[in-house]
């Protein structure tokens, strides 16, 4: 055998060992969210409604959905493609987090402004409430 052809087994037994372990990894995700999916849970679909479970039928693999107040759907147990955990960041509140800020940005006024406790993560909804996103 000549060296090109070495190579190229050597290519291909790489991807096929990747191909298996991304294989084992999406698998070992979706029985995650599959254990976190319970009944009370905030979850996304993949067609984008947010949503709050009321009941699972196990048997039939649909999920009971509220979506509003008077607003229910039912759904097909693998529709859900995250459950919506309430996460703080840094565990403060939002008047701690504006003085946070402050403190930065009056100690190093040269910061950026996407390091600093009171801003949004990618993709987080705000509320008028906690205030409106800069316009840059």
């Amino acid at each position: 055998m000549d060296f090109m052809t070495i190579a190229m087994m050597a290519v291909l037994a790489v991807l096929v060992f990747f191909m298996f372990r991304n294989g084992r990894k999406r698998q070992r995700d979706l029985a995650e969210l599959q254990s976190k999916v319970s009944a009370g849970a905030h979850v996304l679909t993949n067609f984008g409604v947010y949503g709050t479970i009321i009941s699972i039928d196990e048997e039939e693999n649909k999920i009971l959905l509220e979506t509003s107040a008077k607003s229910t759907l039912t759904i097909v147990r693998q529709a859900v493609s995250r459950v919506i955990e309430p996460t703080d960041s840094l565990g403060l509140s939002s008047s701690e987090a504006i003085e946070a800020d402050a403190a930065a940005l009056a100690l190093s006024p040269n910061s950026e402004s996407s390091k600093l406790a009171l801003d949004p993560e990618f993709g987080e909804r705000t509320t008028d409430a906690e205030g409106k996103k800069k316009k840059s």
